[in-house]
């Protein structure tokens, strides 16, 4: 007879997600089973087919097709249907034949699964069991959400962001000089914010020039994926509103600003953060502010977190300064002129910490220094760290420990330093001296005919820009360009690049360079793409080219091809887009083969080599027409400002200043000597301010060592954890992604045939990508991902492991001379279960903690003398339908070890939350205590940020005392003889 009766209930062992079904109809052949919930109906062959008997047993809970639940008590047998008898939630005693069962019931829990005849592979219980482990290691490592990106280690910005990233609701400035990384250290606080839960929505707003850079550094670095939202992706979504759209949004301040439309449905928005770069060009004075500026100011209304990048204080003025201020605090910061007041005062808290370093000191030099710092103190705690400084019986650990903690102290209370980090090159250290190789060279005759005529006739520029279309002074700085675009003529008739003698000197100096890679930048996309091909016809070379022009994929192998140390391209030639956002830090050689006109995008140019952790000096080659408009522009960069030399950050201003009359100059060089000594004059007083008490103070504020180091060497743990390579490969085995090995440390990773949808970066199909765990191998492509802890793929897998039943239920065999065959072990993994709001980052605290309880047949626990890899290493796999047959044979038996283990586990619950609850609040009180303490002395510490703080840990204190146990996974374990093994 066959073993199916109509209305009895079954799952799928191959599609448990269809629910439960019931069965229609068998025959000698066949067995009809319709899945109620999914509406899906399936036939099986009777023989072995794909399902498993539901049997519920006491103690379960079960729900009815109409919608109540009970508590089985007992069941019992009729026509072979089984009806279950027990309460309902009312008290009440019900019966339940299995054909009313919701069709709707899932059997998540290990539990029910286990019970049911699901179970999974063992190496999938083996890999769950160690997402666990390591899940909780990451979660309370202080470096979560800065060990991922692919940055290098650079102190200054590890401690911004370690910092920034830690406060409720951060509102700040980020103002670092040029080149000194604002974008890395904005892209870090998102990604931790991110990460930990203090922020799910983020809205970017970016210079137009600067988008693209922007969504490339945040997918490259960051692993980030944003929405570009512009005019023609926002009307797509019709009346919706389209920053809806993602869950981080960047957009054009140009195309926001000029849209009031938009900006109301951006404003309607909830965001957790919003980031604004270049924030320094908002126009803003105390009578008007402009549109852009408006509409920052009524979006930081209502977004808790505000970063603000910006040029440094000085380059825009004080006035300006304050406008960025007001953003982050309107009310701290209500009036222009008490600010300006009470930033002269921090000139004394600089003195203080200069004589911080003398001290002690003896004599009437000893007496002052002491009167230095007094005068900025003024409670007894710091005067009696005062007097042990100047005690000179005080031992040397003493002093300097003394001398440590005034020191943090004086920076805490510094008034716009807890608002505003602003690092400089010369505080930072570690970049490489420039060389500047200045090539004069003949003029063509080619060019020369047209400067000649400008110089002779004065309305000549009108004809000659209505001719070319180009704009003053782009028509006579760059003269290939303005070659090309003149009207053709009997004179005009070869390339340029086979008359200009910049690319044969190119040729020579390619040669000189040897093995050395040669970067070289032009203005102009048409100039770049003729200056490659003039390479490759007159010299032979080879030369990659890069230019606006290409799409991402194509950039990324021209890079790739001028970034390959042993066969790749000796030079590469960049249109102006080339020196926005890449990293060519292995390459010392940059060849500008014309000038820019603004000195901020010269300096672009310079830092895609001068970075922290250039090896060598970079050598700047520029090759000028003696007495062209570029030699003009030379000089003014080159006397003007030191422009070559070293970023100094206010080349906006100078250009501001002066730009109008040295693009009159360039023609005829009249006036230009007097335009280059206002220049150098204005450059000398605006150094002369930046090095005032002022921001001597910002900079020392702005990292804070001890703890940058501290971050860096947690990053390098997570960087060198061993087991993060071997859970890779378990992980991409399990869930089918194919990994090849490169060498060199590169792997390619490509959807597999059989791999689980939805991995991401990997489709079934397409040509996946390539990645490395090395932070300076993935650091020298950008090609190249970074798997770390932290990458996108890595958190999918972990994720839903832990959010699914992925590896819940296994059954394995054992074989050990020791144990007689047929005995029955349970390895049972509770995990602790505390909802908790996500922005309350928890899982610091007290992230999922696994108790493994480990039983035999007898309910004895082996946990203790049986670890888990140990055992695991001796287990044998088992076919699914033997081991549905052993856990149908052995029901009641697990039921018992199930209930035996739970409360074994629940044993260990009390010093889980007692741990917690000391770890959370040591952290919280501790910074409670600092934050109100220096409140009393330093206005920027917001009455909302303690309260909110004060309101976290209550809500972390009760989350945490609600921590209950619940089983993950479960393991039957199954001895046999060395015959059955």
């Amino acid at each position: 007879m066959s073993e199916f009766s109509p209305g009895q209930r079954w799952i799928s062992d191959g599609e448990a997600e269809l629910g439960l079904g019931t069965i229609l109809n068998c025959d000698f052949r066949t067995v009809t089973v319709l899945f109620g919930a999914s509406q899906e109906t399936r036939t099986y062959s009777v023989r072995q087919p794909p399902l498993t008997r539901v049997a519920f047993g006491n103690g379960d809970r079960i729900q009815s097709a109409e919608g109540w639940q009970m508590t089985i008590d007992d069941s019992k047998e009729v026509d072979g249907l089984i009806v279950y008898i027990g309460e309902d939630d009312q008290g009440r005693v019900r019966e339940l034949p299995e054909a009313r069962l919701a069709d709707s019931m899932q059997f998540d829990q290990a539990r029910d699964r286990l019970l049911t005849g699901q179970v999974d592979r063992n190496d999938w219980f083996d890999l769950r069991f160690r997402t666990l482990h390591h899940h909780h290691r990451i979660e309370q490592n202080p470096a979560l959400g800065l060990a991922g990106p692919k940055i290098d280690l650079i102190p200054h910005q590890l401690y911004i962001a370690d910092e920034v990233a830690g406060r409720h609701a951060p509102r700040v400035l980020l103002a670092d000089e040029v080149g000194l990384g604002k974008t890395i250290e904005a892209g870090l606080i998102l990604h931790r914010l991110l990460l930990t839960g203090r922020a799910e929505r983020a809205l970017i707003l970016v210079p137009d020039s600067l988008t693209h850079q922007w969504l490339v550094e945040l997918l490259r670095r960051f692993a980030l994926e944003v929405t570009l939202l512009d005019e023609h992706q926002s009307q797509a979504h019709g009346d919706a509103n389209p920053f809806d759209s993602g869950q981080l949004i960047l957009a054009s301040q140009r195309w926001l600003f000029a849209n009031p439309h938009r900006q109301a449905q951006a404003e309607a928005c909830d965001w957790d953060l919003l980031i604004v770069d270049e924030a320094h060009h908002l126009d803003w004075t105390p009578q008007v502010s402009g549109p852009g500026y408006a509409c920052v100011e009524r979006l930081a209304a209502s977004v808790p977190g505000i970063l603000l990048l910006t040029a440094t204080p000085e380059q825009m003025g004080m006035a300006s300064h304050f406008a960025r201020l007001r953003l982050l605090d309107p009310d701290r910061y209500q009036s222009l002129e008490r600010f300006k007041a009470e930033e002269q005062g921090y000139v004394r808290v600089a003195e203080a910490i200069d004589a911080l370093e003398r001290l002690p000191a003896t004599g009437q030099g000893g007496a002052a220094d002491r009167d230095s710092v007094g005068a900025v103190i003024d409670d007894p705690d710091s005067e009696a760290l005062l007097d042990t400084l100047s005690n000179p019986e005080s031992s040397e650990a003493q002093r300097e420990a003394v001398r440590t903690q005034l020191r943090e102290q004086l920076l805490d209370r510094h008034g716009t330093g807890r608002v505003m980090f602003r690092n400089s090159r010369r505080h930072v250290g570690g970049f490489p001296e420039r060389h500047l190789h200045i090539a004069p060279l003949e003029l063509p005759s080619s060019y020369r005919r047209v400067l000649r005529r400008l110089a002779r006739d004065e309305d000549y520029l009108d004809e000659l820009l209505i001719e070319t279309g180009l704009d003053h002074p782009d028509a006579v700085l760059y003269l290939d360009a303005m070659y090309r675009a003149l009207p053709e003529d009997p004179l005009n008739s070869e390339p340029w690049w086979q008359f200009d003698p910049r690319v044969t000197w190119l040729l020579e100096r390619l040669t000189e360079a040897g093995h050395d890679k040669v970067l070289v930048i032009a203005h102009d996309r048409e100039t770049a793409i003729g200056l490659a091909e003039g390479l490759r016809v007159l010299g032979g070379v080879h030369a990659p080219v890069f230019h606006e022009g290409l799409s991402l994929v194509e950039r990324d192998r021209a890079a790739a091809a001028f970034a390959d140390l042993e066969d790749g391209s000796q030079v590469m030639v960049c249109s102006e887009i080339g020196s926005e956002g890449r990293n060519f830090q292995f390459c010392r050689h940059l060849v500008m083969f014309d000038l820019p006109l603004h000195p901020d995008q010269l300096e672009q140019r310079i830092g895609r080599l001068d970075r922290i952790g250039q090896q060598h000096a970079i050598e700047l080659h520029v090759p000028v027409f003696a007495d062209s408009p570029g030699a003009k522009l030379l000089r003014w960069y080159d006397e003007g400002m030191d422009a070559f030399s070293a970023p100094h950050g206010i080349g906006n201003e100078l250009y501001d200043a002066f730009g109008d009359a040295l693009a009159d100059a360039l023609i005829d060089g009249e006036g230009l000597d007097e335009i280059i000594s206002e220049t150098r004059a204005l450059f000398d007083t605006r150094l002369e301010e930046r090095d005032a008490g002022r921001n001597r103070l910002l900079e020392l504020n702005a990292c804070r060592h001890e703890r940058a180091d501290a971050v860096a060497n947690a990053i390098r743990e997570f960087d060198d954890d061993p087991a993060l390579p071997r859970y890779l490969d378990q992980a991409l085995d399990i869930f089918g992604v194919d990994s090849q090995d490169l060498g060199e440390a590169l792997l390619h990773l490509q959807a597999g045939p059989q791999m689980l949808d939805g991995l991401p970066g990997l489709v079934k199909g397409e040509e996946g990508f390539t990645a490395t765990l090395s932070r300076a191998r993935a650091l020298a492509r950008d090609d190249v991902q970074r798997l770390s802890w932290e990458h996108p793929l890595l958190r999918e897998m972990m994720g839903r492991i832990l959010t699914g039943t992925m590896g819940n239920t296994a059954l394995a065999l054992l074989r050990h001379p020791a144990i007689p065959a047929g005995r029955l072990m349970t390895e049972l993994v509770f995990r602790t279960h505390c909802p908790a709001p996500k922005r309350l980052h928890l899982d610091r605290f007290l992230p999922a903690t696994a108790v493994r309880v480990l039983l035999d047949e007898s309910g004895a626990n082996l946990s203790g003398k049986v670890s888990f890899g140990g055992l695991s290493k001796n287990l044998q796999k088992v076919k699914k339908a033997v081991a549905r047959d052993l856990i149908k044979s052995r029901h009641d038996q697990l039921r018992e070890l199930l209930s035996a283990g739970e409360a074994e586990a629940e044993r260990e619950l009390p010093s889980i939350v007692e741990a917690a609850q000391h770890r959370m609040r040591k952290t919280l009180d501790n910074e409670l205590a600092r934050l109100q303490a220096l409140s009393r002395h330093n206005p920027a510490v917001r009455d909302d940020e303690l309260q909110a703080l004060r309101d976290e840990r209550a809500a972390l204190d009760a989350a945490i005392e609600g921590t209950r146990l619940r089983l993950d996974a479960v393991r039957v374990i199954v001895t046999v003889d060395h015959e059955d093994a």
